[in-house]
């Protein structure tokens, strides 16, 4: 059964419980939607696929480091307007990935463009190398560590079983 499947009959219960007790407010559905969740649970070795709200919270904390990373890099542009370092080396790096060309590849990308210092200039024919143009080629290592033990870490738990 996909997790979108057991969202979807999580919700179901939730509305049949607003039906059965004539409460069709917000906290009837609440009651029935945690009524409904807890009767999963109990259930949940019948359900071949790992249970909705492990993908919903990877979900939740891809979300938070997109935001982190968003406000992260923003500093680091301010920062770098306010008081220039004139010291970069740039230079471009090859990065090898581990995630599965489509959606996956997407959002690394995506995510990669907001990373301070980076920027996603190429992505190889079999679509596992990525060219990344650094600010300071003496931090692409660090970059390179915290692209793999971050972002790719994250899409994966989001993606994969």
């Amino acid at each position: 059964m996909p997790v979108a499947f057991q969202l979807l009959l999580n919700l179901a219960l939730a509305f049949v419980w607003m039906l059965l007790i004539s409460d069709m407010t917000l906290s009837g559905f609440l009651v029935g939607f945690l009524i409904g969740l807890l009767l999963m649970t109990l259930m949940r070795r019948f359900f071949p696929q790992p249970f909705y709200p492990r993908k919903v919270w990877a979900c939740v904390k891809l979300l938070w480091l997109l935001l982190k990373e968003l406000v992260v890099s923003s500093f680091s542009v301010i920062r770098q307007i306010i008081k220039p370092k004139l010291t970069l080396s740039p230079g471009i790096f090859a990065y090898e990935t581990e995630l599965n060309p489509g959606w996956e590849l997407t959002m690394l990308c995506g995510l990669m463009n907001l990373t301070p210092g980076t920027l996603l200039l190429e992505v190889s024919h079999d679509e596992k190398t990525l060219y990344i143009h650094a600010m300071n080629m003496q931090e692409a290592n660090d970059v390179e560590k915290h692209i793999r033990e971050t972002f790719e870490k994250a899409i994966m738990e989001v993606t994969r079983s």
